[in-house]
């Protein structure tokens, strides 16, 4: 027995039009009520016919998501906020990843014209801007994440990647490091760019004089291994390294381990982004806590606001990150602040 909207309606205790509002995401539908719903036609197993209501609302109740790339724990949690807040809201979610090439990434946003309802696009990039304005569509909504496209005046949510760096280089410099080196990311990367520039005016400010030490990296584990070889292999370890993001900093924490080198004993160690693994390792990482699936979850519920109303666009939102501190710079087991 095919089961229909009115059914759903009728289980409710609501109208066949509030069933409707409740599935397609609209939000002139209370809250308690929307879930009721939700809750019912899920207990039903009710399945709206997509191409019929795709010809009636000329909507397909999908989302595009193009992000650079699927791997690692940050993406992981980026996607479990935006899909948690995506069924939610009804819709599903149509996901590419272009890998850092530009011409991929073009494809990616050219083939979804048409095919969602809205974007979710993370091109943390430098000098993309001309490529993207080039492949966005500018009457479909698109929300902005971890994008530098200020000229294109569309919603976007970043991260204080600048202040968050500070923060994390005034924590060392509190703790008594004072030869502190810094494992960069991509170089064509704006977070990258912008906790770097964080590590580099934080440096002056809090320890006049002293030299910046950057050691290249690629924001995985396999660059940060590589980068804490060269500092042993230097014969000049540093008292404290930063790493631009936390696999980088397990990378690291990995080579000191195989050369005896204790942390934070001989030299402190911090990441950035707060991943989950960070603290499961030993000992515990230090970091800067990025709320990645909040970024993600955000994002998405913008995102549905704009696919609903012809309102201009959010205002540009800037996450705060939070200083969180662990073992591995000195402090007690598990401690964070």
């Amino acid at each position: 027995m095919n089961v229909t909207i009115k059914d759903v309606a009728r289980a409710a205790n609501v109208s066949v039009a509030t069933v409707s509002r409740a599935l397609n995401g609209h939000h002139n539908v209370a809250e308690a009520v929307r879930l009721r719903v939700i809750r019912v036609a899920s207990e039903l197993r009710y399945s709206p016919h997509a191409a019929a209501r795709s010809l009636s609302s000329r909507r397909t109740h999908t989302i595009g998501v193009v992000l650079p790339d699927l791997y690692g724990e940050f993406f992981s949690e980026l996607m479990r906020g935006v899909d948690q807040v995506a069924r939610e809201r009804g819709f599903h979610l149509l996901v590419s990843s272009y890998h850092g090439n530009p011409e991929e990434q073009g494809a990616a946003l050219r083939a979804m014209r048409g095919r969602v309802d809205g974007l979710l696009l993370m091109s943390p990039y430098i000098g993309d801007s001309g490529h993207l304005t080039d492949n966005l569509s500018p009457t479909q909504p698109t929300v902005l994440m971890n994008t530098h496209l200020p000229q294109a005046g569309l919603a976007s949510l970043s991260v204080d990647n600048y202040g968050g760096a500070v923060a994390m280089m005034r924590h060392l410099a509190e703790a008594g490091r004072k030869r502190i080196a810094f494992i960069a990311g991509p170089e064509d990367n704006f977070d990258a760019s912008e906790r770097r520039r964080g590590y580099i005016d934080a440096l002056a400010e809090r320890l006049p004089g002293a030299e910046p030490r950057i050691l290249p990296g690629d924001f995985n584990e396999a660059s940060g291994h590589e980068a804490g070889q060269a500092l042993i292999a230097s014969g000049q370890l540093p008292d404290a390294v930063f790493a631009a993001n936390d696999m980088m900093a397990l990378g690291c924490l990995s080579a000191f381990k195989q050369a005896g080198i204790g942390v934070p004993g001989q030299v402190a160690l911090a990441g950035f982004d707060d991943i989950p693994l960070s603290r499961y390792v030993q000992p515990s990482l230090t970091t800067v806590r990025v709320n990645i699936a909040e970024l993600g979850g955000q994002a998405m519920s913008a995102l549905s606001v704009a696919i609903g109303t012809e309102a201009a666009p959010i205002a540009p939102v800037s996450l705060r990150p939070e200083l969180i501190v662990r073992e591995s710079t000195g402090a007690g087991r598990n401690a964070e602040s």
